[in-house]
């Protein structure tokens, strides 16, 4: 499996992000590791080890290779993630603000965090900017408008 996804999405890790490493037989290597803003995390013997922008997959086979060629014999690691990064909502809601990200979150699972919906409220589209894009895109809302980690969700208000 590469990692949590939603529909087409494989999630990617990346900055701000935590990752729990079980190195089987190694408590010196196990535990709970953040990743840093260049997507690195700093891991005992090896050092710095580039994770940003790779699934949990790629990254756990990474780590087995440069734990396996220099240090273990065999190693068998487990890679899970803790917390992602964080979600964004601002406009039309009653409580903007910054939230935990939870697997395969929805639009409508944000505005609910944000403390519902305004009375001015645009409820048939969102603008969403994506953390990897510089622009926002307008999305309709159904209940399958899934949310990524590090997104900005705008709700707009409506014309009257």
């Amino acid at each position: 499996m590469e990692g949590p996804s939603v529909a087409n999405y494989v999630y990617r890790i990346g900055s701000g992000d935590r990752l729990k490493i079980q190195t089987f037989g190694e408590s010196t290597l196990s535990g709970e590791f953040a990743v840093n803003a260049e997507g690195s995390i700093a891991f005992p013997l090896v050092g710095d080890v580039m994770a940003g922008g790779k699934t949990v997959t790629e990254f756990k086979e990474d780590l087995t290779n440069k734990l396996g060629s220099q240090y273990l014999r065999n190693p068998r690691i487990s890679v899970e993630m803790v917390n992602f990064r964080p979600v964004y909502i601002l406009g039309e809601v009653a409580k903007p603000g910054e939230f935990n990200y939870s697997e395969r979150m929805s639009v409508f699972a944000l505005v609910a965090k944000a403390g519902g919906f305004t009375y001015r409220a645009n409820q048939s589209y969102a603008y969403i900017r994506r953390e990897d894009e510089t622009e926002e895109k307008a999305i309709k809302l159904t209940s399958a408008t899934a949310v990524q980690p590090g997104d900005t969700v705008r709700i707009p208000d409506r014309v009257f």
